[in-house]
């Protein structure tokens, strides 16, 4: 590792840990404003145990990368602005999305030279991530990057293809497929939105869109493989906890009163995959559609997810997702514009995918 490298560093906010502020030193950072990321270049001492509040990984699986890419998205958003929820420790290095380089290795499983990816296992919420030109990760939560998938097509891939992978195996284990009926897919423009209407379309499904952007988005969102693109204000008001029928399943990325109307919505048996909170964290409904139309609620959790599922969505992507349409659907910036995009995925003024090219 060379002696001084840039990251994306969350730092100096006050009420980002509350539990952890306290006596003299949590007065010292109530005083202290806001920061949210800063572009800093650190040296090797940040990794140390003096300097670094993460637990660093056991040296019998601690890995090093030379990070190339990474990515932004909703929850690195919040991390980077400086908004509280997602980082637990200060200072942390963001961003939750590594595909680079192995430079050196305590584990057997990997060898300088490997090609790795990783995303969530705690980077950029409780370990260093992936916004920086290097890290050290747990050789244990690492995954080869497949062949077919190229580091910048991976990043653009990221959590939220993982995450829309994942969403629509819960789906396909429910018995939901291409002849069940329509698919929802809520904050359809985003990245895991986009990723999924993708990767539905692909398998044959019917899909329907919803956007908050439905008027400007929609050939957008029609070239990936929507069917039908709907606004999102549809799905905003509160309703009755039984509704007509509409969706066979969905996947959600938006919580909140849309998710209490997708359920109230789906149809008998059907199923719902949820994967996020943009709108919001409460769930304003009833046992209504559980009880009388046997409607699951799937969650999706990318951050835990066990190696043998990480393989399996990784290499299901490697064969299904469009990587010309990826290409598409992907922007690129260096480190240094990192803060700004994420006030703009946060204002919801960002569509599809944005990677993170740390060396530019």
């Amino acid at each position: 590792m060379s002696s001084q490298f840039r990251a994306i560093v969350v730092d100096d906010i006050s009420d980002q840990i509350p539990d952890e502020r306290s006596g003299a030193h949590g007065a010292a950072y109530a005083a202290t404003p806001r920061r949210g990321g800063v572009l800093r270049t650190l040296d090797d001492g940040f990794f140390s145990a003096g300097d670094d509040p993460r637990p660093l990984p056991s040296p019998a699986t601690g890995v090093s990368i030379d990070v190339s890419y990474s990515s932004i998205n909703y929850k690195d958003g919040l991390a980077v602005a400086g908004r509280p929820g997602i980082v637990r420790r200060l200072p942390l290095i963001a961003g939750i999305d590594v595909v680079g380089t192995v430079t050196a290795s305590a584990d057997p499983r990997w060898a300088p030279g490997d090609s790795v990816v990783l995303n969530g296992a705690g980077l950029g919420e409780s370990r260093h991530g992936g916004l920086s030109e290097h890290t050290v990760v747990d050789g244990a939560s690492l995954l080869r990057l497949p062949s077919a998938i190229s580091p910048r097509r991976a990043a653009a891939l990221g959590t939220a293809g993982f995450t829309a992978m994942l969403a629509v195996m819960a789906l396909e284990r429910q018995g939901i497929g291409p002849r069940s009926g329509e698919i929802l897919v809520t904050g359809a423009a985003g990245g895991v939105g986009s990723v999924a209407v993708m990767l539905l379309s692909r398998a044959g499904y019917s899909v329907t869109a919803a956007s908050g952007r439905a008027a400007t988005e929609g050939d957008y969102l029609r070239a990936l493989g929507a069917t039908t693109v709907i606004d999102r204000a549809e799905l905003l008001e509160a309703g009755k906890p039984l509704q007509s029928t509409r969706w066979a399943g969905a996947i959600d990325s938006l919580g909140g009163t849309s998710l209490a109307t997708v359920l109230a919505q789906i149809s008998y048996g059907g199923s719902v995959a949820s994967c996020g909170l943009a709108a919001g964290a409460e769930l304003p409904s009833t046992v209504l559609p559980f009880i009388l139309r046997g409607v699951n609620l799937l969650g999706v959790n990318s951050v835990d997810a066990p190696i043998a599922l990480r393989e399996a969505a990784w290499l299901r992507l490697a064969a299904e997702a469009q990587l010309a349409l990826l290409d598409e659907l992907s922007t690129e910036i260096g480190l240094a514009a990192v803060p700004e995009t994420a006030e703009a995925i946060l204002a919801g003024t960002v569509r599809g995918r944005t990677i993170v090219n740390v060396r530019a």
